[in-house]
């Protein structure tokens, strides 16, 4: 379990781009050429997890909890075997708020702008590295971006992004009564990934 020590604010946020610098670097307790890592360390929130590889798929969970290089949480497991059964050499875990909290509950009250920032980057940084034309990414935050307000605004900026770069959004398995994609627990290891009406989805969303 991991329940934050504090809010967010409350911490010196590390800078994405300084995180990146750092995480790019020689580590001592992971394999930098196997795993993409920022921040480098396991801290209150997390930007970026993933494995390397050339044909990556883009996953967009809600919010990190345990995971770490070499020690991969259930959802991310999940993710991992999805992402390989669907023909992609690699994952890259990526969420809407990047504050740390087992217990989508014990998620900040408040609203952390600047953290945010920093996570948007993130998304960019990974869009950068995809090779496809049309960058495949999978909507996986389920109905626990209803837990906090400020998680609808923070979604609609990363979909921004997303479609600003012609991304592929896809989902897998059943889409819940609101419209919400499913997140990755549970589901079965060969579930196929399929086209996301995300238009569609922000028409009920602003519903």
């Amino acid at each position: 379990m991991h329940i934050p020590l504090c809010e967010t604010a409350e911490l010196e946020i590390q800078g994405f781009d300084t995180a990146l610098a750092r995480a790019l670097q020689p580590a001592e307790d992971y394999d930098v050429d196997r795993w993409l890592f920022v921040p480098n360390r396991y801290d209150e929130y997390r930007y970026i997890l993933g494995t390397r590889g050339l044909r990556p798929l883009i996953c967009y969970g809600i919010n990190p909890s345990t995971a770490a290089p070499d020690a991969l949480d259930p959802t991310l497991k999940s993710a991992e075997r999805i992402a390989l059964h669907n023909g992609f050499d690699s994952f890259i875990m990526l969420n809407v708020y990047a504050q740390r909290a087992t217990d989508p509950d014990s998620m900040e009250k408040h609203f952390n702008a600047r953290l945010h920032e920093e996570n948007k980057r993130a998304f960019q940084y990974v869009l950068s590295l995809c090779k496809d034309e049309r960058p495949t990414v999978w909507a996986a935050w389920g109905n626990i971006v209803e837990k906090r307000k400020y998680l609808n605004l923070c979604l609609r900026e990363i979909i921004e992004l997303g479609n600003a770069c012609n991304v592929r959004w896809v989902s897998a398995g059943r889409i819940s009564v609101k419209g919400h994609p499913h997140h990755p627990l549970y589901l079965k290891k060969d579930s196929p990934l399929e086209p996301f009406d995300m238009e569609g989805y922000l028409k009920r969303l602003e519903g």
